[in-house]
């Protein structure tokens, strides 16, 4: 079976969907012929053993890169399109042109449903919707959710299309060791710096915590002015510090140097970097406008509402734990991890939805 899947960028700054696409793309491709389209990046993530089509996707060159999907899709004959991502005028135009040629299309929207999402800019979401995106989300054969919350969400907006509930996953070969010593009371973030990461809360209840000895790491790239900003929020916090991007090897080692990963954001449809804390052995403090339920459920994290009084008690919480303790709880996410999130698993889930898909 030969299924292309279309994502609007695979740039390294483009965060969680990014890779999504490498961790899924490295497993899947062992199950079927596997092809990724996407608009050029002069920064491209790397997915090893996979061929990569990229398009120059300027909307000031709409009608020919249509035609260049078109011609794309003739050649390779993909048995399945699989669409990665909502809003974007070029999944559309992809979709698009692969249903007119008689190719079955699974749309994952990727958390772009979500209700955080959807107050944001809310008159050109009802604009899109009308104009293009609802009827594309309606001729998908299938939706793709990576949790039950994410459903629900799509369900509400009255789409009724059947929808698979596939977890992301990580590849724990990339784990190439696990936090052994804890005691470095050290708290740290790891994502996009972005507004929706509820960054700034983060920051007023640190101040407002008792964090005397402990460190606060922020990695992560974003817009430079939203940066600064924050740097500049910051200043008087001498134990906050921005220390950029964190990728690779690097990556593993910031999340490994932590005693606790935090991401206090407003909306994720999974939160890749929350399972990545875990496979490394560190517990996570998240919010439940992330599908992790998990973290309650295996003890290994903290599972709170979005404020800056929830986010003083998390922290005073994990000042108060023992290493002991933050011990316990980071072998209860490997385990978790190691149970639920696996890429291998995944990868054998998503080629099931394909072949019930194609048949």
């Amino acid at each position: 079976m030969k299924v292309v899947h279309f994502i609007a960028g695979i740039d390294k700054k483009e965060g969680g969907t990014a890779e999504y696409m490498r961790l899924l793309g490295s497993e899947l491709k062992n199950h079927i012929d596997l092809i990724v389209a996407t608009g050029f990046s002069s920064n491209p993530i790397d997915i090893e053993g996979v061929r990569i089509k990229f398009f120059q996707t300027s909307v000031f060159r709409w009608f020919s890169l249509l035609e260049e999907f078109r011609i794309f899709l003739l050649q390779e004959k993909p048995d399945i399109v699989h669409i990665n991502g909502i809003w974007s005028p070029q999944n559309w135009g992809f979709q698009k042109k692969a249903q007119e040629l008689g190719i079955k299309v699974i749309l994952s929207p990727h958390g772009m449903l979500e209700p955080w999402i959807m107050a944001q800019n809310p008159w050109k979401k009802k604009l899109g919707l009308f104009l293009y995106q609802k009827k594309a989300i309606r001729r998908a054969l299938c939706l793709h959710a990576t949790a039950e919350m994410e459903a629900l969400n799509i369900e509400a907006l009255g789409f009724t299309s059947p929808i698979s509930i596939i977890p992301n996953g990580i590849d724990l070969n990339d784990v190439k060791e696990i936090k052994k010593n804890f005691g470095t009371k050290k708290v740290v973030f790891l994502s996009r710096i972005h507004p929706k990461k509820g960054i700034e809360l983060l920051l007023q209840a640190w101040e407002n915590c008792n964090t005397d000895g402990w460190l606060l790491e922020i990695a992560g790239n974003g817009d430079e002015n939203y940066i600064a900003n924050l740097i500049r929020s910051a200043q008087d916090l001498d134990n906050v510090h921005f220390v950029g991007s964190k990728y690779g090897e690097e990556k593993w080692d910031f999340l490994r140097s932590a005693d606790v990963m935090i991401l206090p954001t407003y909306s994720e449809n999974f939160g890749i970097v929350i399972a990545e804390a875990l496979a490394v052995g560190v517990p996570v403090i998240t919010t439940r406008g992330t599908p992790w339920h998990d973290l309650e459920v295996y003890n290994c994290g903290w599972w709170i509402n979005l404020s800056i009084l929830e986010l003083q008690k998390s922290i005073t919480r994990v000042i108060n734990s023992s290493s002991d303790e933050l011990a316990n709880m980071g072998r209860k996410g490997r385990k978790l991890v190691e149970e639920k999130y696996e890429i291998k698993t995944v990868a054998n889930q998503i080629n099931e939805l394909y072949q019930e898909t194609y048949n």
